[in-house]
This record gives C-alpha cells, structure tokens and sequence, in this order.
C-alpha cells in the first residue's frame, strides 16, 4: 500500500499566474479614483469591501468587480460617475481575459506524475473563469478529475478525496496559499505541500504550520517529485 495515491493541486499562482493581473486591475482602479482619495486608502477601502462581500460573492473577479463599484460609491460619497463606473466594469471584464501563464516546471511536473498518481486539481473562484483558465493552459488532459469549489476547508478536501480517491490520509496538496490549501488539507489528514508565490492575496496569508509532521515546503515544483520520494521512503 503506497502512502500517497492521490495528489492535489491548486491552480491560480500554484499551475499559473493570477495575483499579478489583480495587482494590475487594483493599480488601475485607484488611477481612475485618484480625484477622491491616495491610493494606499483605496486600496484599503477595497479590501474591506471584499471581506465584507465574501460571503455574498464568494471569491473571484465578478466578487472583485463588484467590490471595485462599491467602494466607488463610498469613496465618493454616492458621486462617482457613471463613466467611472463603466471603466470599473471594463477593467473586470479584462480580468477575465487575461492570458494564462503557466509557472516554471509546472507542465514537465504534471506530466512526470500523470499515470503515477490520480491527479486532482482543486481550485476556487469563478466556475467559468476558472473552466477557461484551465482549457487555455493545455494542462487539463494531464488531471483525472477537477473540483471548482466555493470555499477550501478541512471538509472539502476530506470529501474530495474520499470521493475520489483512498481518502485525505493517502492524499497530498499542493498548492501556494497557507489558509486556503495548506492547512486545511492538513487538518483533513493529508500532506500538505506549500509552494510560494511572491504575490499571495493578504487574505490569504497565516502561520505555516511548521510543527505538522505532513508540512512541507519547496520553492517551485520542479521539488515535487524530491518530496514525494522522501515520503514514499517513510
């Protein structure tokens, strides 16, 4: 009985860049306000906004849009134009056609591991952003199967894999955020291998659980495969 059979993967800024195309979009948004405020208290009107709107629109770029038009209407006191507000929705809408980047090793390391291992990727956000983002990297014929989610906890990824795989005791995840894929999968019992990307949404930032015995970190994926040798061998 091998002890990891399954392997989960996270796909924004984990398989390809995401994060730096919100930075973008931000930068604009706080151009286009720039009569109304600086652009460090915009930025923190945003974020407030989207921890309030979370639980409303879930995450994503439509939940970020709109985000993006309420803190308009604050920051300006209910005066922002209506040309402002259509730049706001044009800037979102070409969030949702940004290119799709993969990051270093990502392709060479999937297609080393497909046939070996059943291959998840688990990913949040928007179901057509993501289901697009997917098709337009090429990678999807390397995945056995795909989970888009609303949220990522403890039960999602025990659900998954027992659903899908020999249970999260056998499975391992792969991804960049602590919060979101790290020490959830953790907690459900499996292998929890971080991945850091220099930009990484503050909502998603904790504590790396250092002191799990299932935590590991590498600095890209080509280590994946060191990872998985070392903990075949235990």
């Amino acid at each position: 009985m091998r002890p990891i059979t399954a392997i989960g993967f996270d796909a924004d800024d984990t398989l390809w860049q995401n994060e730096q195309y919100y930075r973008l979009t931000e930068r604009h948004f706080q151009k286009l306000l720039g009569d109304f405020g600086d652009g460090a208290d915009i930025s923190a009107r945003l974020l407030e906004a989207e921890k309030r709107n979370l639980g409303y629109y879930g995450f994503g770029i439509k939940g970020f849009t709109l985000s993006m038009i309420e803190t308009a209407i604050e920051v300006t006191d209910g005066n922002v134009p209506s040309r402002t507000i259509g730049e706001i929705l044009d800037i979102g809408r070409e969030l949702l056609r940004h290119p799709v980047e993969a990051l270093p090793h990502v392709e060479e390391t999937l297609r080393s591991l497909n046939g070996h291992y059943l291959l998840v990727l688990i990913t949040k956000g928007d179901l057509f952003d993501q289901e697009r983002k997917l098709a337009q990297s090429g990678l999807g014929d390397f995945f056995d199967a795909v989970e888009i989610v609303s949220d990522k906890t403890a039960t999602t990824y025990r659900r998954i894999f027992q659903k899908l795989a020999d249970g999260p005791e056998r499975a391992m995840m792969v991804g960049n955020s602590l919060k979101s894929d790290i020490v959830p999968a953790i907690a459900a019992g499996s292998w929890g291998v971080y991945v850091p990307h220099a930009l990484t949404w503050v909502l998603e930032h904790v504590d790396a659980p250092t002191e799990a015995p299932r935590f590991r970190k590498i600095e890209n994926l080509g280590e994946l495969q060191r990872v998985l040798t070392e903990v075949m061998a235990v």
